[in-house]
């Protein structure tokens, strides 16, 4: 009997990756699978959504029909196990769970200190970025570059989620690539000037950089990211925590007028002013 729990990013991530093997493995409903199964009806639904923890027999049963082996499922077995933790850490560069918690959404919030957020940056800005980074072999670069760019596209959706950006003004200053890659990205962030929130240069806020999920019928998630881990937070004292980091931003943020005029500054910069000595304003 599969155990029904609260859903997770990564549930809805795994769940949705047995959806997709019995999709392209047998061909069969989930009613039909779980009449072969002997399952109730609704048992492939709730564990394909992330909404239930299948057992150890659910998982066999489920991927031996799909054709799998016993080395799959031990894979699968692992990954799963922590699957509907409240902590849940992840390798960098796995951007499938990213993508499903972000996608599916009603509410996006980000904060970020250092670079421009990925739903918002241009292909030549994430190009540099990767590259400058180090942690990328080159020949990874462009499938990472447009595996962001598709991400991009839940902000040209008609149901969209609600996002609020909120990018300090050291990420605006701390130069990524050239003169043009910087210009660019300045009216990309123009152009999308409606959902950022420019936090002032001169304003401390006590966080490195995060995200918060909301959904309408699933708890929210922050994320956090370094170069060696991404983590997926689901715990109610950290979400609450989560959510006193962006009131504080909602305070001390321009609003989006100002935040208008600050982008426009950055657009307008000077040649002579990206090019003096000293740090970069761009």
């Amino acid at each position: 009997m599969s155990q029904t729990t609260p859903s997770t990013a990564y549930s809805r991530d795994l769940g949705d990756e047995l959806r997709r093997l019995r999709e392209t493995c047998t061909n069969l409903k989930g009613a039909q699978v779980a009449a072969q199964l002997g399952w109730d009806p609704s048992k492939v639904s709730t564990i394909e959504h992330g909404k239930a923890r299948p057992s150890e027999i659910d998982l066999v049963q489920f991927l031996t029909m799909c054709g799998k082996d016993i080395d799959f499922f031990e894979d699968f077995k692992r990954r799963y196990r922590y699957a509907f933790d409240e902590y849940i850490v992840q390798l960098p560069g796995n951007l499938r769970t990213v993508a499903m918690a972000e996608s599916a959404a009603t509410k996006i919030f980000s904060y970020n200190t250092l670079t421009v957020p990925g739903l918002l940056q241009t292909a030549r800005y994430a190009e540099c970025l990767c590259r400058a980074a180090g942690m990328t072999v080159e020949e990874q670069i462009p499938a990472l570059v447009q595996a962001r760019m598709d991400r991009q596209a839940i902000l040209r959706r008609h149901d969209r989620p609600d996002c609020v950006f909120y990018i300090h003004e050291l990420a605006l200053r701390q130069r990524v690539g050239d003169e043009q890659v910087m210009a660019d990205q300045y009216l990309q962030l123009m152009f999308n000037a409606h959902i950022v929130r420019v936090v002032p240069a001169d304003v401390i806020v006590n966080s490195a950089g995060i995200l918060l999920w909301e959904y309408d019928k699933a708890m929210p998630v922050a994320y956090s990211e370094t170069d060696l881990t991404q983590v997926f937070v689901q715990d109610r004292g950290a979400i609450a925590r989560t959510r006193l980091v962006f009131d504080r931003l909602a305070e001390v943020a321009l609003d989006e007028e100002q935040s208008r005029r600050k982008l426009a500054e950055y657009v307008n910069l000077p040649r002579e002013d990206l090019d003096a000595p000293g740090p970069h304003l761009a």
